[in-house]
């Protein structure tokens, strides 16, 4: 009987030693002890410098597309063929319509 009671002691504090390491884990995953949340401060200069890169990404990006004419202009349709495929998608309709009826 004593030796099933050592036994049961020894399982118990395995599953202690196990349990503590599973915090441990958890702690750090959750960030226990680093910075938690909030949100940084940037000074004056830092946000200055920051907002004259962006001004000039945009600047660079909105200079690219001025001299870049080689993408085709869109094409439009003439009324007339407008007018033909609205014919033609009334009758596809009519016709799904009338094997609606028919079923």
């Amino acid at each position: 009987m004593a030796a099933v009671i050592q036994q049961l002691k020894n399982e118990r504090d395995r599953a202690a030693k196990t349990v503590a390491r599973l915090d441990a884990a958890l702690a750090a995953l959750n960030g226990a002890g680093g910075r938690s949340g909030g949100s940084r401060t940037l000074s004056a200069d830092a946000r200055e410098r920051i907002a004259a890169a962006q001004r000039a990404r945009w600047a660079r990006v909105k200079g690219n597309t001025t001299s870049k004419s080689t993408t085709p202009k869109k094409r439009t349709l003439s009324s007339a063929a407008r007018k033909k495929i609205a014919a033609a998608q009334r009758a596809r309709w009519a016709k799904v319509k009338a094997a609606k009826k028919a079923a």
